[in-house]
């Protein structure tokens, strides 16, 4: 449970109808069975001491005892278990019969849930023997336990404040005005639902569907657990449904097969959500009610992708890449308008980012009609620039049919050293930053030249890590990759070198070659006519500094949580000493470069993420990183 990651089960254990000694044994083996395997909150379906579909055998008070009997069967066989557990059972409460979600653990009833929403329509006729929940709360004596009984109860862990458990029973889920939406107001981040939903044709996805919407409204944690086998199926079929989501992902889901399925909720990440959100209006619960658990570790199962900016599956990640690069050329396509530029100036490196920023550039121009001769592409070579990109950088811009202007800037820099003293020789951050303030000079004053914009060619995750010359290629008069992190670059790349309806033969060539060069801002002498300055030897790989900068800022983990979470990722592709190496890096340099994004030009957001200090990450420039660091250190 530490890092606020709660192992949760659903589990459909086989019903013998009206058979509810049987039914125990089966629902106190499967408790036993998620207990051992670390479980913490695990959820049965409805009725499920004595199966749904007993219809008026309900009326009987044999079975009502025998449900009592098997509730006290299950509560003697587990009274050593710190499982949380929702089981199903018909209670008679003052000659009224309810259908109610029994909360145990350790042999204890922590609360008795009645359901509200009764569905009495189609196949379900529930107000046939069942009365609704009633409003407000009361205590029955049951099995020798005073029990607090009736809705709004919610069910509070005292070892980890962010797990608060709520309940709701099937139709519930369904209703306008859920049960759910109070108790999520009250506090729960974790809403239990044990159900008898039918399968019927479509049934399923549109099932999965509200799950899925209910955790996203109300940044909550849900599990869902339905009948199966067992059940009559006189009319009727079940097929043991069970669904876990959080905040609107499915975490797990499973259909026909009955048994116990695990996986993991993040609470911590939910509370956080609700705080940088505070969306959700706060009420009283009727009541709630404390339990312990002991904090033991979570062993991690639930996805995690290991490049969170970029969606898994080719057609989910072209339609992504496709909405990224309508916003960006959208957005792009304004400022031109309103600015009443004549052209665009992209400075052209033949790297991927200022690839990028050209196709978006061309792809604003083609929505407005604007010839593309109107790009003023600027390749502007010097002492790091290989023939490689150089050529690409031409190609690219003869392909998209751009204005092309070399402007070599090795003389002026070579003037400008000798102005200011420094010595040709000493390779050092002088050397490096004169050429991109050069070079940023030169297309700020052909933009003038020209009665046009400069657009900026920088990515979000150069922006995070400060790995941009200030009052150089920091700076632009738009900068269309300003939310885009470098993981999704290449795929954006990629997207539109294999999309026919913007490529053709010779753009695809340039843009698979620019694809295949190594990122490097080229600021250093060639070797032997080959890129000498490989920019993740230096700053370390992309690939890891998005992961950190996506947990950071989405979620706002601390780095113990974010390394956990790469190394379950990505620990067949960096050992831990390279993870634990380059988060210090990362968080060194996201505090120390704060300054350089709190003047960052005009950009449009695409993402969840984004770093502009006008709208998602307001931060000092003088902020100090000493407790990130200390807890990166002790890694």
């Amino acid at each position: 449970m530490n890092h606020g990651f709660v192992a949760v089960g659903c589990a459909t254990p086989p019903m013998h109808l009206a058979n509810c000694q049987e039914n125990a044994r089966e629902s106190f083996e499967l408790m036993r069975k998620a207990d051992s395997a670390g479980v913490k909150v695990l959820v049965l379906p409805e009725l499920g001491l004595t199966g749904y579909t007993c219809g008026d055998l309900f009326y009987q008070d044999t079975l009502l005892q025998g449900a009592i009997d098997g509730l006290d069967t299950v509560l003697q066989a587990t009274k050593h278990l710190d499982v949380v557990t929702c089981i199903g059972l018909p209670l008679q409460h003052k000659g009224k019969l309810y259908n109610v979600c029994a909360v145990i653990q350790k042999g204890r009833i922590l609360g008795l849930v009645p359901k509200t929403h009764l569905p009495n329509y189609s196949e379900f006729y529930e107000k046939r023997h069942f009365t609704p929940a009633f409003a407000g709360l009361e205590t029955v004596e049951l099995l020798g336990q005073s029990v607090p009984f009736g809705t709004g109860i919610t069910f509070a862990c005292k070892d980890l404040p962010a797990l608060v458990l709520g309940v709701e029973l099937c139709e519930d889920l369904w209703a306008p005005i859920s049960p759910s939406l109070h108790l999520a107001c009250a506090g729960a981040t974790v809403i239990c639902n044990q159900s008898a939903s039918n399968d019927i044709i479509g049934k399923e996805p549109y099932r999965r569907q509200l799950i899925a919407m209910q955790s996203a409204k109300l940044l909550c944690g849900y599990i869902y657990t339905s009948a199966g086998e067992g059940e009559s199926t006189s009319d009727v079929v079940f097929g043991a449904h069970q669904v876990v989501a959080e905040n609107g992902t499915i975490l797990h889901q499973s259909r026909y097969d009955q048994g116990l399925h695990i996986t993991e909720i993040d609470v911590a990440r939910l509370v956080y959500e609700r705080r940088r959100t505070q969306l959700l209006p706060t009420e009283q619960a009727s009541i709630t009610i404390p339990f312990s658990l002991p904090m033991t570790k979570t062993a991690l199962t639930r996805y995690v992708a290991a490049q969170p900016f970029v969606p898994q599956g080719k057609e989910h990640r072209n339609q992504r890449c496709h909405e990224i690069l309508m916003t960006a050329s959208l957005g792009l396509k304004q400022r031109l308008i309103h600015t009443h530029a004549a052209t665009a100036v992209v400075g052209l490196s033949g790297g991927l980012d200022s690839t990028l920023a050209i196709l978006i550039t061309a792809l604003a121009f083609q929505m407005m009609g604007k010839p593309m001769e109107e790009i003023i592409a600027v390749t502007m070579p010097c002492f790091g620039t290989t023939n490689r990109t150089k050529s690409n950088a031409v190609v690219l811009a003869e392909q998209l049919g751009a204005t092309l202007r070399t402007v070599d800037i090795s003389s002026s820099v070579r003037s400008h050293f000798k102005d200011i003293g420094h010595n040709m020789d000493d390779h050092s951050v002088t050397f490096e930053n004169g050429q991109a303030r050069e070079r940023t000079q030169v297309l700020m004053d052909v933009a003038n030249q020209t009665g046009g914009i400069v657009i900026g060619t920088g990515d979000l995750s150069e922006l995070a890590l400060g790995w941009c010359t200030y009052n150089g290629d920091h700076m632009s008069m738009y900068a269309v990759n300003t939310s885009i992190p470098k993981t999704l670059v290449r795929h954006l790349v990629d997207y539109l070198a294999q999309d026919k309806r913007q490529t053709h033969l010779a753009l695809t060539t340039v843009l698979e070659d620019i694809l295949d060069t190594p990122v490097s801002p080229e600021l250093l002498p060639a070797v032997n006519g080959e890129i000498a300055q490989i920019t993740e030897d230096l700053v370390g790989p992309y690939e890891l500094h998005d992961f950190y900068l996506y947990y950071l800022l989405r979620w706002g983990f601390a780095p113990s949580k974010i390394l956990r979470l790469a190394e379950y990722a990505l620990g067949n592709v960096y050992s831990r000493d390279v993870m634990v190496k380059w988060i210090k890096v990362f968080y060194r340099r996201f505090f120390s470069q704060q300054f350089k994004r709190n003047c960052l030009p005009d950009g449009p957001k695409v993402g969840s993420v984004a770093l502009s200090p006008r709208g998602d990450w307001r931060m000092p420039s003088d902020a100090q990183s000493r407790l990130w660091l200390e807890e990166a250190e002790a890694l």
